[in-house]
């Protein structure tokens, strides 16, 4: 039981990265929308920064740049800025660090995940874990952004108008 319970715990973490990139004086947030069946009609509110879960023994740091990696397609070279994590509704802690840099949101090679669809009918499908990625301005980004994340871009505006 106990190695369930830490199994549990650590699937209620991920990391990822905030990329940003200025653009005519204005910043600009890249957020992924999830992929599969469940987000399919779902917009405002359901984007995220690019994230997953963390391999045993892999830094927070680590699985960050890899997901992005995978997921984007691009392997940022920092400096990677530590931001606060933040506790989803579901429970899940995200932990994230913010990165300037530049990518092109079309160019997205996302993992695939399988599960039954639809409900109950025995059948598997794969989906892509994100299906877009875009740029968004900060305030659109505010409204694109999963709730629990937007402190996320709170945080990074206080960052740089200090720098």
């Amino acid at each position: 039981m106990a190695g369930w319970k830490r199994v549990q715990a650590m699937a209620r973490v991920s990391a990822g990265l905030l990329m940003y990139r200025r653009r005519s004086g204005r910043c600009e947030i890249l957020l992924v929308h999830p992929g599969g069946p469940f987000f399919r009609n779902k917009d405002a509110g359901h984007w995220t920064i690019p994230k997953g879960e963390a391999d045993e023994g892999e830094s927070l740091l680590a699985t960050a740049r890899r997901e992005f990696e995978e997921e984007i397609g691009v392997n940022p070279d920092g400096p990677f800025t530590p931001l606060n994590p933040v506790k989803q509704k579901g429970g899940k802690v995200v932990h994230a660090w913010a990165v300037e840099g530049e990518c092109d949101p079309k160019a997205i090679r996302p993992n695939n995940f399988t599960i039954e669809w639809p409900p109950r009918s025995g059948k598997q499908a794969s989906f892509p874990e994100i299906d877009r990625a875009e740029f968004f301005e900060i305030a659109a980004a505010r409204m694109m952004i999963n709730p629990a994340q937007s402190s996320f871009l709170d945080e990074l505006e206080g960052l740089l108008g200090a720098s």
